[in-house]
């Protein structure tokens, strides 16, 4: 799981004076996060959103705007999060194609367990109709890839071949994400993820 980071932006309402917030935004919108991820959007009800994160309707309506609106500031923060997850591992990392390794073994997170990625498993169930989300992953992917992409050109990698093998590794390893949520044990994921070292070698 990943903590919501401070810097989360939500709908900013006014609070009376003599009535401070008594609740923190960032860990209510954690709790709605856990609980979307668990049981999807369409199946989340806004009184499981109540319970859950402990709000009175004017409280959540004034934070969130919105069921649709707290779950766009959790996709967000959990996208968020994990970029910055995924640059710290590159930054760790000895060389660049040591830290291509170490972004992709962070995307794959083949430990993750059977729930799968809270992103991946948002995009899947409203993509096909959620404009909005649509652009917003397809942001979000676009600059993993420039991440991998930079480091492939780091690498030695001429810039178009960087971005094309960004692509490949990065879908292989999102793949693998869908494969744990399937059940498929670790062991098999992390030998299909050893194929997208030959996308690693210099031509």
């Amino acid at each position: 799981m990943l903590p919501i980071a401070a810097s989360v932006h939500l709908q900013k309402t006014p609070v009376a004076a003599g009535r401070p917030r008594q609740f923190l935004p960032e860990t209510v919108l954690q709790t709605a996060l856990e609980l979307f991820w668990r049981k999807g959007f369409e199946a989340t009800s806004l009184d499981d959103l109540l319970g859950a994160m402990r709000l009175s309707r004017s409280s959540f309506y004034g934070c969130f705007g919105s069921k649709q609106g707290v779950f766009t500031a959790a996709v967000h923060a959990y996208a968020d999060e994990c970029f910055t997850t995924f640059s710290a591992a590159a930054e760790a990392a000895p060389d660049p194609l040591a830290a291509v390794r170490a972004v992709l073994a962070a995307v794959a997170d083949v430990d993750g367990g059977t729930r799968g990625c809270f992103f991946v498993n948002s995009v899947t169930e409203l993509a096909p109709h959620d404009v909005e989300l649509t652009a917003y992953s397809q942001g979000h992917i676009a600059r993993v890839a420039a991440l991998v992409t930079d480091l492939l050109v780091r690498a030695g990698f001429a810039p178009q071949l960087a971005q094309d093998r960004a692509g490949a590794a990065l879908a292989l390893a999102m793949g693998a994400i869908t494969l744990r949520k399937a059940g498929i044990p670790a062991a098999r994921i992390k030998m299909l993820l050893d194929q997208a070292q030959m996308l690693l070698a210099l031509p």
